[in-house]
């Protein structure tokens, strides 16, 4: 039955032969996983067969489906890897190794308060399985999706363990590439068994205080529709309710107070066009008073995860603060489903598509953070040293967007100072810095930069790196261009002065 009903699912959205391919894909995993159960008791293909129907509901491309279904084979049956690739193509066969990969980085990480593997092996396989082709862990979101609903037939250890695990790196990672509506599953899902008591009274709040809202929410909702028809805007309203593991975040902030929480629900305004966008938000100030403090321009600046969105919160004529979101339909969908909603939504289906090149250009300024994984992993493979707390940083920080004089963005984590930018920029640029301004103001080399700022990079010839400059950069990137530039200047500095006592040595001869 879920075999037929994935097939259904998959029709409209791929060619017959993809859709033949994939009921070639299920019985595979059917024969390969035989006389395999879950704990549930269900036959273990249920699990990838979920996978894969969560994959084409994302509106992943067919190869990125096929490893869904088959990305347990490999580590959990006789299949081999050269077996899917003569049967399924090369492609499919990458995803599944790199997906077996993540899931045995997976299995080193000892100390999960730190979210990364312990040893370099493994690290290493995580890093290159993500940093060459982002489906990879799109794909091992999904695995964790479903694995989260199944929950309940795990031992309670395991439950804990698998659901901290959730938080503390699937969901910022889902978070990271801007899909929110898979952050906010995850979330919920492992809080309820992180902590069951406080979950089930934040829901009896929340609860209790729609009870209240709903009623006046729908006045608010029908006068916006009012003015909004009269004004020929198309526009969709709808509510949107606060998840219970964003709440728990917020009251941990405003210090357990609820009535400081304004946006517990709010309303979501869908419209065509950018510029239908800001008239909404002006018919909305012209109706209600804006707390200006609130208004929040996500369309011009989106933030670090590419999500873009008008905020304001109001006071509305009964006294009641209501939040609205307004976005276009694109906007929402990329909201939604992130990353795998950008490439469906400009149907760049092929593979190649979700390929990452090595580089920071190719790619838009919230995924730039993946390619530098590139080389993280190329250092690892090495055997050279790199920081654990760093990449902490680097990976599972918060990340800001900074602007270049021209216009161009930049991806940094929060914290970082006005070298790392440079060094993202280019490390010839950042060579010869000699100071910086940010926002048309001369900045130190110690202060942090902030989201949104403009930096400018004064450079002279004559200026070089120094060995201070080691405790004024904070990203793996920057380090490892700084170190390079520092040894290159301590080999030229031993050549000249070894031909300075070879000349004095000559001089004294003659």
């Amino acid at each position: 039955m879920q075999k037929k009903t994935l097939l259904d699912v998959a029709r409209p959205h791929y060619e017959e032969n993809q859709v033949l391919e994939l009921d070639h894909a299920i019985d595979f995993a059917t024969k390969a996983h035989a006389g395999q159960k879950r704990m549930s008791g269900e036959p273990f293909v249920s699990h990838p067969i979920s996978v894969a129907n969560t994959l084409v509901e994302w509106g992943m491309d067919i190869d990125s489906v096929l490893a869904g279904v088959l990305h347990d084979t490999v580590e959990d049956t006789d299949a081999t890897l050269e077996e899917i690739e003569s049967l399924f193509g090369h492609d499919v066969a990458f995803l599944v190794d790199g997906v077996t990969k993540v899931s045995q980085a997976r299995s080193g990480m000892q100390d999960l308060a730190n979210y990364l593997p312990q040893t370099k092996d493994n690290l290493s396989k995580l890093l290159i399985a993500v940093g060459q082709d982002v489906r990879v862990i799109i794909i091992k979101l999904a695995d964790r999706l479903h694995n989260l609903s199944t929950l309940q037939h795990l031992p309670k250890e395991k439950q804990v363990k698998i659901a901290r695990e959730s938080l503390e790196v699937f969901g910022p990672m889902a978070d990271r590439l801007g899909m929110g509506r898979v952050r906010i599953q995850i979330e919920e899902l492992a809080y309820g068994y992180l902590d069951p008591t406080e979950y089930k009274k934040l829901q009896g709040v929340v609860r209790k205080r729609l009870g209240r809202s709903t009623r006046k929410l729908g006045i608010v909702r029908a006068e916006v529709e009012a003015v909004l028809q009269k004004q020929n805007i198309e526009a969709d309203i709808n509510g949107r309710v606060k998840s219970i593991y964003s709440l728990h975040r917020k009251l941990k902030k405003v210090g357990g107070n609820i009535d400081d929480i304004y946006d517990l629900m709010a309303l979501r305004i869908l419209v065509k066009t950018q510029e239908d966008c800001y008239r909404v938000l002006g018919v909305i100030h012209s109706l209600y008073q804006p707390m200006v403090s609130r208004i929040k321009d996500y369309i011009a600046v989106p933030k670090p995860n590419g999500y873009q969105s008008l905020h304001t919160t109001v006071i509305t004529l009964n006294e009641q603060i209501v939040e609205f979101q307004i976005r276009t339909y694109e906007m929402h969908e990329y909201a939604e489903r992130g990353l795998a909603a950008s490439f469906h939504y400009h149907e760049q289906k092929d593979s190649k598509d979700y390929r990452l090149k090595r580089g920071t250009s190719t790619l838009p300024a919230h995924l730039q953070w993946i390619t530098q994984l590139q080389a993280v992993a190329l250092q690892l493979r090495d055997n050279e040293d790199v920081s654990t707390d760093q990449l902490n940083i680097d990976l599972f920080g918060n990340r800001i967007f900074v602007y270049s004089p021209k216009g161009d963005i930049y991806n940094l984590p929060e914290g970082a100072l006005p070298l790392d930018f440079a060094y993202l920029v280019h490390s010839d640029i950042a060579k010869h810095a000699y100071s910086f301004r940010v926002n048309g103001n001369i900045h130190p080399f110690d202060k942090p930069l902030h989201n949104g700022d403009v930096v400018e990079v004064v450079t002279r010839k004559l200026s070089s790196p120094k060995q201070a400059w080691k405790d004024l950069v904070t990203t793996t990137h920057a380090r490892n261009k700084l170190r390079g530039q520092l040894k290159q200047l301590g080999i030229i500095e031993s050549i000249t002065s070894a031909a300075n006592i070879i000349r004095q040595k000559t001089l004294r001869k003659k």
